[in-house]
């Protein structure tokens, strides 16, 4: 998210491909407030689009002492920016001298650039280019300037990553780095050695969280981190306000997170203090678990092109499709999965139905008459040159895996929801699957999937998963398996209570009362069976609602998505 003070003149496409967008006066204001604490401060911004917090710094330099246009501090000029397109970059010139502000820019890439010394306060909004198209030599400099640190990035890091790594290094002992980022370095999986690495490098790490969105148009949620000091730390604070406008009136106190171990997710540090308490004391211990103690959760069979491998019975008749042709599978999508059980005449009626409750998979190599001339329909289609197509032999052979004991929601608006496959289907990658351990099938079969209709669960799949486009919840494979659900021991000791409890849940959920279904489970399991206070579970209880309402609120954004 390059900062760009004045990019209207730029199209919208190549400001979304440079990572490019509208930095708000007062978040620039904000953090050179916060990093700039003497008229002698020497600055940098080091992807400095259009200057904004050059001009921000400047202003602030000012109101700190008698600072002289121009005035040299060591031997280069005290404001230092870096960026890497031309037009941006004059446009940076153009803005600094319209205001009689005294500044470098540097032309060229932050990773390949010279700069001279080291600074007191690195500040901006680094580029927020998705992995996909930070490629080629561009990620390979990056890469090897934050290994050159001790910082190992993967190859599904976007741009920002490397990025705050690199800043860092160009400041002075005590200096102090305030960046504009991505939300997701609170929970992505690519995040965790930059999590590490600022709780080690930094002696303070502070992050100031958005409840709306800063950007206009744009999904991504953000946050302000500024750190300062030699580390390293073992915790950080946070402060969340409403919007932008609040941020003059940031109140002092502040939460305060200790993560068990410094590359852990932080979205945790975003619960009130109550929730935060038994949240931590519960997540992971002896009457709860991850998911992945339970099982093994697995991406679906990955088609190229469910439209033409996805058939309805009237399809498969259409084309003349023999049952050697066919294999049964859990329909596309999710909507049928929202109670506990997927069950053999639930297939039976959304076939009859006209769901796509079939795959095309051929059962030998020696295709029927019929199945060759699907296969020359889909070639009529040009279905063989989709990427997962043309990359297997025969494109036509979808692979298939391991028919899972339980389905897994993994796109969600309220929560994920673990539902038996009593119709033993194999299933598309619009669900995950979930195989479990032996000695644990029929457990996890029976109960499993109410047990995990509690507070706890439901909180936990907010902080260990993401929120996406329109405010979907999204749990990866490596995600589901650090949910916390109840563990074998307490589903076996409930069982009886859950059995009974069954009619009145599946009710419930026919009827779209989730929360409902909740308060029923978390009587029996948090606070019947582990003693919670119910003062607790409200605060619990409570989390999850707000959190939920947060994303809901960053999807219902009437500007649009990036």
């Amino acid at each position: 998210m390059v900062d760009a003070m004045e990019l209207s003149g730029l199209d919208g496409a190549v400001r979304k491909a440079r990572g490019a967008f509208f930095t708000p006066e007062a978040i620039c204001d904000f953090i050179c407030t916060w990093a700039l604490r003497g008229a002698n401060d020497e600055v940098l911004e080091p992807s400095c689009g259009e200057a904004a917090f050059l001009l921000s710094a400047d202003r602030q330099l000012r109101s700190l002492g008698s600072r002289t246009p121009g005035r040299q501090v060591h031997t280069f000029t005290q404001l230092q920016g870096v960026e890497v397109h031309a037009e941006s970059a004059m446009r940076a010139s153009f803005s600094l001298a319209s205001t009689g502000t005294e500044a470098t820019i540097h032309l060229g890439d932050f990773f390949d650039c010279d700069l001279p010394g080291q600074f007191d306060a690195v500040v901006g909004n680094p580029p927020y280019v998705r992995y996909q198209d930070f490629t080629g030599e561009s990620r390979a400099r990056a890469q090897q300037r934050a290994l050159a640190h001790g910082v190992r990035v993967n190859g599904l890091a976007s741009s920002w990553a490397p990025f705050v790594v690199h800043a860092a290094t160009f400041l002075r002992p005590e200096g102090r780095l305030g960046l504009v980022l991505p939300a997701e370095l609170l929970s992505v999986n690519y995040a965790a050695p930059i999590r590490a690495f600022l709780m080690k490098r930094f002696a303070s790490v502070r992050l100031v969280m958005f409840e709306g969105r800063v950007f206009p148009g744009v999904m991504e949620e953000v946050v302000l981190l500024l750190a300062e000091g030699t580390g390293p730390t073992d915790h950080f604070t946070v402060q969340q306000v409403r919007d932008v406008s609040d941020l003059g009136r940031l109140e002092h106190c502040a939460s305060t997170w200790r993560p068990v171990s410094s590359d852990d997710k932080w979205s945790p540090a975003l619960l009130p203090p109550g929730a935060a308490d038994a949240y931590a004391a519960l997540a992971v211990g002896g009457s709860f678990v991850r998911l992945k103690d339970w099982g093994n959760t697995s991406l679906g069979m990955v088609t190229g092109n469910n439209s033409y491998f996805a058939l309805s019975a009237d399809d498969a008749r259409h084309h003349g499709l023999r049952a050697a042709d066919l294999l049964k599978i859990s329909p596309p999508g999710s909507k049928h999965l929202r109670g506990l059980t997927f069950t053999t005449k639930a297939w039976e009626e959304m076939r009859d139905g006209g769901a796509r409750t079939f795959l095309f998979y051929p059962r030998s190599d020696r295709l029927s008459t019929k199945a060759l001339e699907y296969v020359a329909h889909g070639e009529a289609l040009s279905v063989e040159s989709a990427y997962k197509c043309r990359v297997r032999t025969p494109w036509w052979r979808v692979p298939l895996v391991a028919t899972p004991h339980l389905f897994l929601t993994y796109m969600n608006h309220d929560t994920p929801r673990l539902v038996r496959n009593q119709a033993q289907v194999p299933h598309v990658n619009s669900v995950h699957g979930v195989s479990l351990k032996r000695g644990r099938v029929q457990l996890g079969q029976d109960w499993l999937p109410m047990a995990s209709l509690n507070s706890l669960t439901l909180l936990g799949a907010e902080l260990v998963g993401r929120s996406y486009g329109g405010g979907m919840l999204k749990l990866e494979p490596t995600e589901a398996d650090a949910l916390p659900v109840p563990s074998p021991l307490a589903v076996e000791a409930l069982g009886a209570e859950l059995s009974a409890l069954r009619p009145q849940l599946a009710s419930a959920q026919r009827g779209g009362q989730l929360q409902e279904a909740v308060r029923l489970v978390d009587e029996i399991l948090l606070v019947g069976h582990l003693g919670l206070s119910r003062r607790k579970v409200k605060a619990l209880r409570d989390a999850h609602a707000d959190m939920r309402a947060r994303r809901a609120a960053r999807g219902a954004d009437p500007r649009g998505t990036d």
